[in-house]
């Protein structure tokens, strides 16, 4: 691409030989990158993708929401290690003090059946589900983040190559004006330039604006109020790779979305565990004196307290349970499925949009080229008009933006497939 952007400058600066035969001023450029009579593109502030994930890492609250979410199963597990309270229990009989009896005891619950560490377990499950749902959202920020990267640097480019088709449709202009000033051609090819000069300032008005709604989308992803850099920078001919579909199938059950799943069946599993061992009745074991004023004895108390599960056994938690983790599990086959189906089609169109760049670079762009350079020399040996060389150029500038949105699509389908599969981009450590 870089290469065709020099050949076009090299290309647009005839030689001023070729115009006096037909009384026409040499036709210079300042090059696709630099141009004339516009305002330069800022460039103080280069935002990178590996820049751009830290932001958005950094200052994104879904992702910040899940990290508390993450750190609050700590007090969960905390709270589940805990084990019953004693209870200090203090009776008085008769309020006269010659004939009134005291008693005083401590009763402490005895937890049967395995509650606490089934209590437990269930709590560092809901810790591993929270682990499990901060990678999903880290993965998904990353591919929004990703994606709009890339959209911002195909907008970005698409305005230099704006830029470029005006810096030539005004010299086609003023090289038209001069052959009409001279009589060699009619009055309705200057006519003919101005309007194509005026198409390309439209072009270049909605490629301007395109880049700002993309800098805002892209400062959105990165959980960002405004735009709080200039431009991005990135090696957009960097073509993704495209590996073997069953290498990323095999890849898949490590996904965030299927761990989620299959973490939420083991803590549907051990929630279950909990509202059965609900189902064994504690022992409330007592121990404590009595005083009798009226006998002058002092006694002590010991005592023993279950309940009789006749009509609470806990059953209807207990199915609830068993129920919802069998509903887990079905979500985890259909997890499955949809993560197969969303990691194919992902596939099928980073292979189709990679298929298309290179039909493009290998094939039209060559072609569009040697159309480019025959018109340019064409028009050196008076054969052809400068309404041609344009439309030449303009067809090239066509094929290159349309090869630029085939490496973003390219790289937005990439960013997918890391997504699901959880990856991290090869150029971010």
């Amino acid at each position: 691409m870089r290469k065709i952007l020099l050949t076009l400058a090299a290309t647009a600066l005839l030689p001023s030989a070729a115009m006096a035969q037909g009384n026409t001023p040499e036709y210079t450029s300042n090059g696709l990158n630099s141009p004339s009579g516009q305002a330069s593109l800022p460039r103080t502030t280069n935002l990178t993708l590996n820049t751009a994930l830290e932001r958005a890492y950094a200052a994104n609250p879904e992702l910040a929401a899940a990290r508390n979410a993450l750190l609050a199963q700590d007090g969960t597990i905390r709270q589940a290690e805990t084990r019953p309270n004693p209870e200090l229990q203090a009776l008085v009989e008769d309020t006269r003090s010659a004939t009134r009896t005291s008693t005083l005891q401590l009763n402490q619950r005895i937890e049967l059946g395995g509650k606490r560490s089934a209590r437990i377990d269930a709590a560092e499950r809901g810790k591993n589900l929270a682990e499990a749902d901060l990678a999903m959202v880290r993965a998904t920020l990353q591919t929004e983040v990703t994606s709009a990267f890339y959209d911002t640097l195909v907008a970005q480019e698409r305005v230099r190559l704006a830029q470029s088709s005006i810096d030539l449709a005004q010299n086609a202009q003023r090289a038209a004006q001069k052959r009409v000033e001279a009589g060699k051609v009619s009055p309705v090819e200057a006519t003919k330039a101005g309007i194509a000069l005026a198409g390309a300032r439209v072009d270049y008005a909605r490629a301007e604006s395109a880049l700002k709604s993309s800098k805002k989308r892209l400062a959105t992803a990165m959980g960002e109020s405004r735009v709080g850099f200039e431009t991005v920078e990135g090696n957009l001919e960097n073509l993704p790779e495209l590996p073997a579909i069953e290498t990323l199938e095999d890849r898949l059950q490590q996904s965030p979305a299927y761990r989620k799943a299959q973490i939420e069946v083991d803590r549907r599993k051990a929630i279950s565990e909990v509202e059965r061992s609900k189902g064994v009745p504690d022992v409330t074991v007592s121990l404590g004196g009595r005083k009798n004023q009226e006998l002058g004895l002092n006694q002590a108390i010991f005592g023993v307290s279950i309940p009789i599960p006749v009509f609470d056994r806990n059953q209807g938690n207990l199915l609830e349970s068993l129920r919802r983790a069998d509903q887990a599990k079905d979500e985890l086959t259909a997890t499955q499925y949809r993560l197969s189906r969303d990691l194919q089609a992902a596939y099928e169109n980073l292979s189709a949009s990679r298929e298309e760049f290179l039909a493009l670079r290998d094939s039209i762009l060559p072609s569009a080229e040697s159309a480019y350079n025959a018109a340019s020399k064409g028009f050196e040996m008076g054969k052809f008009s400068f309404l041609e060389v344009l439309d030449a150029q303009r067809t090239l500038f066509d094929a290159m933006a349309q090869s630029q949105q085939s490496l973003a699509q390219s790289h937005r389908y990439a960013a997918e497939l890391q997504g699901i599969l959880g990856q991290t981009p090869a150029n971010i450590q």
